[in-house]
């Protein structure tokens, strides 16, 4: 799992059950509402300073996602991807990488296509076990409640930036 997970140029998550819990919230005028990790939200950032891209491949489409992609300065942003792999050879001709730089997390078998061609490959314990059996790591959280923090954080580890970002916590 490190070796793939230190070749990661670009780290891609899906949206519902990975950066969130997966549960599908309305208000009685049809607004749909998310909650996202805070942690998760930092170590987004931290991965990105140590200069990780970050992209995002959602099969929905909503407003806050968006908001929430430009609040923590994603790359790349792909909403209503309902081939998601077709949405994927077009990120890595945006960005400049190859499918071996990449690193992809889902949590469901509409991403086993992204998963089975990326050289880091991740879920969340809640995942479908063909899922699970795609993954070359599965962190302890659940999605939606720190979950991309881990994914994160293993994989500054993997590249040695995890001390150098955390160094400005530690002064």
């Amino acid at each position: 799992m490190t070796e793939q997970a230190r070749a990661v140029r670009l780290m891609i998550f899906d949206v519902d059950g990975v950066m969130t819990d997966g549960g599908l919230y309305y208000t009685d005028s049809g607004e749909e509402l998310k909650a996202f990790h805070s942690l998760d939200g930092h170590g987004l950032k931290m991965l990105q300073g140590t200069g990780v891209k970050l992209a995002i491949i959602t099969g929905r489409t909503s407003r806050l996602v968006e908001h929430r992609a430009a609040n923590l300065g994603i790359d790349y942003l792909y909403q209503g991807a309902h081939d998601k792999l077709a949405t994927f050879d077009e990120l890595l001709k945006a960005a400049g990488v190859t499918a071996a730089e990449c690193g992809y997390m889902g949590d469901d078998v509409v991403d086993l296509p992204v998963m089975r061609r990326v050289a880091f490959a991740a879920s969340v314990p809640e995942a479908p076990q063909i899922v699970l059996d795609h993954s070359h790591y599965v962190p302890t959280r659940a999605g939606g409640h720190g979950a991309v923090r881990e994914v994160c954080e293993i994989i500054m580890q993997a590249q040695g930036t995890y001390d150098a970002a955390l160094a400005p916590f530690l002064r």
